[in-house]
């Protein structure tokens, strides 16, 4: 069975799509088979990401290796689970299936979530975001989980009652900044104590770099650079390649060795 990886947080802006087409993408580039959902029907900023890259590699005649997007279609308005038919289709074969979640709580996303073998979850390294984890007191003191945290609580015992294996549930600080140092550790702190409350892993994600909006249009990737004639990588795109690798190694995905 495929290993079904979720990227997944109700607020938009935290750098999913980013961090949905970086893991799927390296994953492909590995030598792995990897099939991609995108459950924002609105937007679709994954499914975006991955057609602009098609687009792209035909026209300029290269050969790059790209994730399987796969479809989320509805067979009729009350059809309520065309995430499972999609999964069906694409699970024989692919090794790992990815699913981007919207920046909102919906029907799809929730269902996603029972079906994740890791969960992604990336936040802006702020305490707006962190409150979608935990309700915390003025003076700093964790309350309690928040919408967010129960809801993949929710799906943990969704899991539990199916006799399916746990959630591996990493939290990933984007937009690390050199700046702000001190709240930078306040937030560092908070998560440290949540995540031995309510069962994550915490891993260091994507600095705030020009160099991602650049990418999208192209459909394109920090590892592909290379591919399309950058001779020379600039101190900015050799540190978020490590980024990518660092992630990637974190994640300690069944089978996958990190070669880049």
């Amino acid at each position: 069975m495929a290993h079904i990886i979720v990227v997944g947080n109700e607020k938009g802006g935290s750098g999913k799509s980013t961090t949905s087409m970086h893991v799927a993408t390296a994953l492909a580039r590995m030598g792995h088979r990897v099939a991609a959902l995108d459950l924002d029907i609105r937007q679709r900023s994954f499914g975006r990401y991955l057609e602009n890259r098609a687009h792209f590699t035909q026209k300029q005649e290269l050969d790059l290796a790209t994730p399987t997007l796969g479809r989320i279609d509805a067979q009729s308005p009350n059809d309520t689970d065309p995430l499972s038919r999609a999964m069906e289709d694409l699970d024989p074969d692919h090794d790992f299936i990815l699913i981007d979640c919207p920046g909102s709580h919906t029907k799809l996303a929730q269902m996603a979530h029972m079906l994740a073998d890791t969960l992604i979850t990336p936040l802006n390294d702020s305490f707006i975001d962190f409150d979608l984890l935990a309700r915390m007191a003025p003076d700093g003191k964790v309350l309690g989980p928040s919408i967010y945290a129960e809801m993949v609580w929710s799906a943990r015992q969704g899991r539990l009652a199916a006799g399916a294996g746990p959630i591996d549930w990493i939290v990933l600080r984007n937009r690390l900044g050199s700046q702000q140092m001190h709240n930078k550790r306040k937030v560092g702190s908070a998560l440290s104590e949540l995540s031995k409350r309510i069962g994550f892993r915490v891993a260091p994600g994507f600095a705030e770099r020009v160099i991602f909006r650049e990418l999208f249009p192209r459909g394109l990737t920090l590892l592909d650079l290379k591919d399309i004639g950058t001779e020379s990588l600039s101190m900015s795109n050799i540190a978020a390649r490590q980024e990518l690798r660092e992630l990637i190694t974190t994640l300690s995905l069944p089978g996958v060795s990190v070669t880049f």
